[in-house]
C-alpha cells in the first residue's frame, strides 16, 4: 500500500472526531485492531472503520496490518505521540481546574525507605506546601520491598526506593544516586585506619539493617564473609546509626546520611572508596493510576523538580 499524500488542512481540529483518535490510541495500545475491539466491546469492522476515518482526515496510513497485529507507520507513530499528549492534557484538566480555584484538599500517602537525603525531594515538598496548603501530606517509612509491594498493591500512589529489577506497572524517575560506607565508631578499636582488603573484617561484630537491607550491600557482604558475627539488627537506617556510634559494632550506612558525623569525627569511614558500593534510588509511581487531584498535583510538581535537574 502507498502512503497517502498528507493533507495541510486548517480546520482540521473543528472537523476531526476526536473519539477516532482515542480507539486509535486503544488499537496501538491493544497490538490490533480485533484485540482493541474485544476490549472496548465493540464490533471489529466499526473499529476498521474508525482507523480509516482517522486515516482519511489525516491523509496518511497511520498502521499497516501484520501476522503479529498492527505496525505504526512514521505518521502513526507521530499521531500517537500528539495522541498521548493529549490523552494526558484532558487527563490533567480536572486537576489543574481544581488547583486553580484554590478548591484543593486531600491527603497524598508516600512511602519511602529511611534515610532519604535529596534537596530536590525536599524542595518539592516545600513548593507544593506552599501552593496547597489544605492537602495533608502522609509519609510512612518502611523496607524498600514494602515500598515497592505497597506500590503494586494500590495502597500508596508515590514511593522512593530501590528496586533491583524493573517492574512494568511502575515509573522510575531516578532521584540521586546513593553510596555506601562501612563505618565504626571513635570507641572502636578500628578508628583511624584504613582496610585495604575487606575480608579483614570478617571476625567483626556487625549491626545489620535487617530486611531493608539493599542487595548490593547483601552481595558485598557476603563476597568477604561479613556479617557472620552479628551484634545488632535495625529495620531503620537511623537505628542502625545509633547503633553503630554507640560502639555496638560496625556496619554500613549511606555516606550522605553521616557526612556530618564523619566530620565531627564521631563515625569512621573503614573502606577505601573503590569498595563503596553505588545504586539508583527512584521516585517511583504506578504507571496507570486513578489518582485524586491532591495525589495528581504533588506527582507532577516531583516529576518536573526532578527532570529539570542537569544530569552528571
Amino acid at each position: 500500500m502507498s502512503e497517502r499524500t498528507p493533507l495541510t488542512d486548517r480546520k482540521f481540529a473543528s472537523r476531526v472526531d476526536w473519539n477516532l483518535m482515542r480507539t486509535f490510541v486503544d488499537i496501538v495500545r491493544a497490538g490490533g485492531i480485533g484485540a482493541a475491539a474485544r476490549q472496548l466491546n465493540k464490533q471489529q469492522p466499526s473499529v476498521s472503520a474508525a482507523l480509516k476515518r482517522l486515516e482519511d482526515h489525516v491523509g496518511a496510513t497511520l498502521l499497516h496490518r501484520t501476522a503479529a497485529g498492527v505496525e505504526m507507520t512514521a505518521a502513526g507513530k507521530a499521531m500517537m505521540a500528539l495522541c498521548e499528549d493529549m490523552l494526558e492534557s484532558a487527563r490533567m484538566m480536572p486537576h489543574q481546574i481544581a488547583q486553580a480555584t484554590k478548591r484543593v484538599e486531600g491527603v497524598v500517602r508516600i512511602q519511602i525507605v529511611s534515610a532519604i537525603v535529596s534537596e530536590e525531594f525536599d524542595e518539592a515538598i516545600a513548593s507544593f506546601h506552599r501552593r496547597n496548603p489544605d492537602i495533608q501530606i502522609e509519609i510512612r517509612v518502611s523496607s524498600w520491598r514494602q515500598v515497592l509491594d505497597a506500590l503494586e498493591a494500590g495502597e500508596v500512589e508515590v514511593g522512593i526506593g530501590y528496586d533491583n529489577s524493573v517492574r512494568g506497572n511502575l515509573v522510575y524517575e531516578p532521584l540521586f544516586v546513593e553510596r555506601q560506607q562501612l563505618y565504626c565508631s571513635r570507641s572502636h578499636p578500628l578508628f583511624g585506619y584504613r582496610i585495604t582488603q575487606p575480608q579483614e573484617l570478617k571476625s567483626e561484630a556487625f549491626v545489620l539493617m535487617g530486611e531493608g537491607e539493599i542487595e548490593i550491600i547483601t552481595h558485598l557482604r557476603r563476597r568477604y564473609r561479613l556479617g557472620t558475627r552479628v551484634a545488632a539488627l535495625a529495620d531503620d537506617m537511623n537505628e542502625v546509626r545509633r547503633l553503630i556510634l554507640c560502639g555496638v559494632g560496625i556496619g554500613f550506612l549511606p555516606t550522605s546520611v553521616v557526612q556530618a558525623d564523619v566530620e565531627k569525627g564521631l563515625l569512621w569511614p573503614l573502606l577505601h572508596e573503590d569498595f563503596e558500593p553505588g545504586y539508583d534510588i527512584f521516585l517511583l509511581a504506578r504507571a496507570e493510576p486513578e489518582r485524586d487531584t491532591a495525589t495528581q498535583l504533588f506527582v507532577d510538581e516531583v516529576f518536573r523538580r526532578i527532570r529539570a535537574q542537569p544530569r552528571i
